[in-house]
């Protein structure tokens, strides 16, 4: 099965309505509950760093019997140091955002944690497209490679 959706980049309270239409998703198909919140929390953190850094974009997202891969689009600035960007705490976010409750620098680590496979790939000045996978079953290692 595959999803297609728009992340609005100016509305807040519309943060996360496609990673709980993907939880839905995932109950519905009855996937195991860790593997739900370990998908739903990697998508939520790039919908929020897109929705913070990039105006927005898109989630595309696959949905096979043994795992979830989902890809997030946008053209916004890119990520200047992924490496940096990576770090618990780093953050850019504006101090309105970090006001809001959002933008504590955890985004890419929490969405690195808890995906099996991530691959960043970015452009300074052109956008980022972000491409996670979560298999539904139990994997031998805690983070990404």
């Amino acid at each position: 099965m595959k999803f297609h959706y728009a992340i609005s980049g100016d509305d807040y309270s519309q943060a996360g309505l496609a990673s709980t239409d993907i939880k839905k998703k995932l109950k519905e198909k009855g996937v195991l509950p860790q593997f739900i919140r370990k998908a739903v929390v990697s998508m939520y953190e790039a919908e929020i760093n897109m929705i913070i850094h990039a105006g927005g974009g898109t989630a595309d997202v696959e949905l096979e019997d043994d795992k979830i891969r989902i890809v997030m689009t946008d053209t916004g600035p890119g990520i200047p140091d992924v490496e940096k960007a990576m770090r618990e705490g780093f953050s850019t976010a504006p101090v309105f955002i970090q006001e809001i409750g959002f933008g504590a620098g955890m985004g890419l680590a929490n969405i690195k944690r808890n995906c099996d496979e991530l691959e960043i790939n970015t452009v300074p000045g052109k956008g980022t497209i972000i491409i996670m996978t979560i298999y539904f079953y139990d994997q031998s290692q805690n983070e990404c490679p």
